[in-house]
Parts: C-alpha cells; structure tokens; sequence
C-alpha cells in the first residue's frame, strides 16, 4: 500500500515538477525522485520488448498493481499500455481519492 501511495505521489509531482523552472526545487525533494525512478525502472523491467509499451501479460508479470487495473488504463482499449497512461492514471486515482 505504501509503494502505491508513494507511486501516486511521485506521478503528481513529475507532471509538477517538469513545468516548473530550474530555479525551483521540485516538490517531495529526493524520495519522489527516489519513487520517479522506481516506477520508470519497473516499467523499463517489464517493458521485455523495449517498445516503450506493456502488454496485459507484461504488466502482470512485471508490475502486478498496474495489471490490476489494466483495463481502466488502457482506456482506448489498444491493447497496450504506457508509461504516461500509468501516470496519467494514478494522477487520476488520487485526485479521486483527494475528493478533487
């Protein structure tokens, strides 16, 4: 639950933190980076293809959370799923559970 929360936090704040300028320290400071590169990693590990995108059987057997919610994210219904449709998603989730 923790590395959920964590990876929901760390989707918010790289949409944030990219449109913010150098001069500003992004937001969470070194354990959202920490959790930015972890979710990158995972996906890169997941990703056996190395084309950029997860299919259903990838996603399970390399990141179990999001094949749990394959569906929902591949809303498109490609068949496939991307890094910035998991962000995109987990941004969601959260503002859900914000109340946002």
């Amino acid at each position: 639950m923790k590395k959920m929360i964590a990876v929901l936090a760390l989707c918010i704040v790289s949409a944030g933190a990219s449109a913010q300028s150098a001069e500003m320290p992004a937001a969470g400071g070194p354990r959202v980076e920490r959790a930015v590169q972890q979710l990158q990693a995972r996906f890169a590990s997941a990703n056996t293809t190395h084309d950029g995108k997860l299919t259903r059987e990838q996603a399970a057997a390399g990141m179990p959370m999001v094949a749990k919610h394959f569906d929902e994210i591949d809303a498109q219904r490609n068949g496939y799923i991307t890094l910035p449709q998991i962000e995109a998603f987990m941004r969601q989730e959260m503002m859900s559970r914000r109340g946002g």
